[in-house]
């Protein structure tokens, strides 16, 4: 497994040319503060954004006015196409960052152009479209990474460890938290127009349950089976803040899921991918061994340790909760990935590129997430439990 970090607070410069980044799409993902442009000053030796290409030509045009140290620089040329912007710019890689429905697509128009990629959660959403994905790449010998990026981080990278290192027995179940209240229902607004998040071919499990899917699968490897239930909580959302408050969408995709996956040996983790979290107070994910339990928290920004772990050993009166060692050392280690933020997929990229190293955000672990995914919905209309056929 590789990694993009630790990282120092301040790189030198590689010794090999910066590789050249085409980004598909100027929304929300390349541009808020915690997008990828905003946040690849501190790469900026190793990649340099050469173009932006958006159909709205005109959000392509604002993001490549912004900040030129997020491009090293440089300006970015714009162009209103994918198609333009392979045939007219200079790339080695692009960044897809298209919505859900269109990943397909674009990504494999991408790779028979010759370029790596990097792109946004799902893969694709068919198995077949992930398959040509995956087989077009390895025919062109080019490297593809996949969000969501948790995998590369220290707390999931030492929570594999301790689990593998038999920290708390075997492992009898998981709960993994993958939600929140939704686009339409966050306090502070969502900037942009939510109504494709509710309708069909979206959803939270594409949208959220795909993070939780990761992590599990980082933490357990491949899971087996999966059973599902999900609905529609209520036919209409009003958009809660923001500049679309008030607006009234219509809810065609299911927007309520809960499905647990079967990791063999009796070993099971219960997912969550719905708009209806609001708040809670449970850690991120609990996982529930023989000999104890590991919990891995999201607050671990406000002090908290980012993992703990219940010891119930066989030696009368130690029981209790601990800190691992490690976790001052995690917490150092994050800084780097609250630097990046989402830029830390280009990174990964550029260093898979770079070393021939075999992605951590693999494709073929994409691909996993998206049967499990896909076989949520098919779980939660059949009732029935489904196999799974591939793996990572």
């Amino acid at each position: 497994m590789t990694t993009s970090g630790p990282r120092p607070e301040t790189e030198k410069a590689s010794d090999t040319e910066p590789l050249r980044l085409g980004v598909l799409g100027a929304g929300m993902i390349a541009t808020v503060d915690y997008g990828v442009l905003p946040n690849l000053g501190p790469i900026a030796h190793r990649v340099t954004v050469v173009a932006i290409a958006d159909p709205v030509i005109e959000r392509a045009r604002e993001a490549a006015k912004s900040n030129p140290s997020w491009f090293g620089g440089a300006t970015p040329a714009v162009y209103d196409s994918l198609d333009a912007m392979l045939e007219h710019a200079e790339l080695d890689a692009v960044l897809n960052l298209t919505p859900i429905a269109v990943h397909s697509q674009t990504s494999l128009a991408i790779l028979r152009a010759g370029k790596h990629l990097a792109t946004e959660k799902p893969l694709a959403t068919s198995m077949e479209d992930a398959d040509a994905i995956i087989e077009t790449a390895q025919a062109a010998g080019l490297v593809i990474v996949c969000s969501p990026p948790d995998a590369l981080y220290p707390v999931y990278r030492e929570a594999r460890r301790l689990i593998d290192a038999d920290a708390i027995g075997k492992v009898a179940f998981a709960r993994v938290r993958s939600s929140h209240a939704g686009p339409a229902g966050g306090l502070f607004g969502w900037p942009m127009d939510p109504t494709w998040f509710y309708q069909q071919g979206s959803g939270p499990v594409l949208d959220m349950g795909v993070y939780g899917i990761h992590e599990i699968t980082t933490l357990l490897g491949p899971a087996k089976r999966v059973v599902a239930f999900s609905g529609i909580t209520e036919p209409t959302r009003v958009v809660r803040a923001g500049p679309y408050a008030g607006k009234v969408i219509e809810v065609t995709a299911d927007d309520n899921a809960l499905f647990m996956l079967d990791f063999g040996g009796a070993t099971f983790a219960v997912v969550d991918g719905t708009y209806n979290v609001h708040a809670a107070k449970s850690p991120k994910i609990e996982v529930f061994g023989r000999r104890g339990v590991l919990n891995i928290r999201d607050g671990s920004a406000h002090g908290d340790a980012p993992i703990e772990i219940y010891r119930a050993d066989a030696v009368p009166g130690i029981d209790g909760w601990v800190v691992p060692q490690s976790w001052e050392r995690l917490r150092r280690e994050q800084r780097w990935f609250d630097r990046l933020r989402r830029a830390i997929l280009v990174e990964h990229l550029v260093e898979c590129v770079r070393t021939g190293a075999r992605p951590t955000l693999s494709a073929e672990h994409a691909r996993h997430a998206l049967e499990i995914m896909l076989k949520v919905e098919e779980s939660s209309r059949t009732g029935r439990a489904l196999d799974l056929t591939t793996t990572f």
